[in-house]
């Protein structure tokens, strides 16, 4: 018997083949926001190169939102795909989960701090949260280069370092791993 793909039979398959974009990544992360998925989502396309809106579903007057209003949005951030959902008040985001946003130059993460932390609140250690209060870290890849480094020393140095910034500096990072 021929092993049949699940993912691309049946109506689902002719579901999917009608959309305008179709689901090439696995697994999404789904935010839950109280009523204002769409304006941060707008916020988030604005901030990010290389992303859109893809989609927005609308509650009917099945609700349990009011008949019109935007349930979910799918979206893309430089690629990546996400899914917001006005579910309502009852939970909220924490620091239990965090988007890393991976960068190669101070201009990157001066950039991303000062627009997804404006109206949020800078924490530390390159830990942010916006203000719809998702959190966020905003990290250079010589930081993740340097924690994975063999030289326990440095490695000492570097964190003693990072734990004493709210934004991440680069140069104050390769300075600390120098050290001597």
């Amino acid at each position: 018997m021929a092993a049949t793909n699940p993912r691309q039979s049946g109506a689902a398959a002719t579901a999917r083949s009608e959309r305008t974009q179709p689901v090439t990544q696995k697994i999404t992360t789904f935010l839950w926001f109280d009523n204002n998925a769409e304006e941060a989502v707008k916020f988030y396309v604005s901030v990010f190169k290389n992303s859109k809106i893809l989609n927005t579903a609308r509650y009917t007057d099945v609700g349990p939102g009011p008949k019109g209003s935007v349930m979910t949005i799918d979206f893309e951030l430089d690629g990546q795909r996400f899914t917001a959902l006005n579910g309502g008040p009852q939970f909220k985001f924490t620091e239990a989960i965090s988007l890393v946003v991976h960068c190669e130059t101070q201009q990157e993460v001066d950039y991303y701090w000062e627009k997804l932390s404006e109206g949020g609140q800078q924490v530390e250690c390159g830990w942010l949260k916006d203000k719809y209060g998702l959190f966020w870290q905003i990290t250079p890849q010589i930081l993740l280069d340097l924690l994975h480094d063999s030289d326990q020393e440095k490695l000492n140095r570097v964190m003693k370092a990072m734990m004493q910034m709210k934004k991440l500096d680069i140069e104050g990072l390769e300075k600390a791993a120098q050290e001597r």
